[in-house]
């Protein structure tokens, strides 16, 4: 049994419905209960649970035999980076005694030590915790997702504009969910004992000019970058309904990003193009 947390999102439904296209077993852990009808038709398992009930998740693990972890984004109205290590503390303990005989993880490209960063900082927590503790666990960083700016769709259909806190022609490793999901699938049905970091992203590099030409294609008008200036991206994300504290940490992750321009030396390369994941998702007739 494959026990999928965040099996409601993007990666963690991806790995699921990658699982069961292989006939493997599957239990989707989630909070809210609506979505058990889904997964129960599919043919999965679904287990309701708080992942900060260290005792309840630990039950869960116990009734499988590997584990895929994605520590699950905190609101942004909160203190995200304070939520999501706690949200992780509870996850590590909830190994502990599990009997799980491997896991993989979700973290990120650009994966640092360090205070207020981000996901960079809190998924390293994950890495490091994962590290020293004695379940064989492989850890798959992940690019850029494809996701990220599927809010973009919305003003790029009313407007002809989408929003970036990077340079229209700043090249970045994106990736799809679905294909991370794939790759975490093969990841989970290696032999126990085969581990490792992995990086994953798309098939090529992206800017936001990428992004924006995808759009006005999938939606038949033009679609321009309007890029925010640095000193605006705290403004920006405040604005958008981010705590002070989670603006903070997401400009300082948005800032190392852009300048150090993280790449990769092999990565994993997933098969969907940043085209045709935006066009599936742009409404019929938009």
């Amino acid at each position: 049994m494959h026990i999928i947390l965040g099996g409601t999102g993007h990666v963690g439904s991806a790995a699921a419905r990658a699982l069961l296209d292989r006939d493997e077993p599957v239990t989707v852990v989630g909070h809210d209960p609506a979505k058990a009808e889904e997964w129960t038709k599919r043919g999965a398992g679904f287990a309701c649970v708080d992942v900060h009930d260290v005792g309840a998740l630990r039950a869960v693990f116990r009734t499988g035999r590997r584990a895929f972890l994605l520590n699950p984004p905190a609101p942004l109205s909160t203190d995200t980076d304070a939520e999501e290590r706690r949200t992780i503390a509870a996850i590590l303990a909830a190994l502990d005694g599990s009997g799980l005989e491997k896991v993989v993880a979700e973290s990120t490209y650009g994966a640092q030590p360090g205070e207020r960063l981000g996901d960079l900082s809190t998924l390293y927590t994950l890495e490091e915790g994962l590290a020293a503790q004695p379940i064989p666990a492989t850890v798959q960083r992940a690019a850029y997702y494809y996701s990220n700016w599927d809010m973009a769709i919305e003003t790029a259909r009313e407007r002809g504009v989408i929003e970036s806190f990077f340079p229209e022609d700043f090249a970045l490793p994106m990736v799809a969910p679905e294909d991370l999901g794939r790759t975490a699938a093969r990841f989970l049905t290696d032999p126990a004992k085969q581990t490792g970091l992995h990086y994953v992203e798309g098939p090529r590099h992206y800017t936001p000019a990428n992004v924006a030409a995808a759009l006005a294609e999938a939606l038949d008008r033009p679609v321009r970058v309007a890029v925010v200036p640095r000193e605006k991206w705290i403004e920006t994300y405040r604005a958008a309904g981010f705590s002070e504290a989670a603006a903070s940490s997401y400009a300082r992750m948005t800032g190392i990003t852009l300048d150090r321009a993280y790449r990769a030396t092999d990565p994993i390369r997933g098969t969907i193009g940043l085209r045709d994941y935006l066009a599936a998702r742009v409404p019929a007739g938009a």
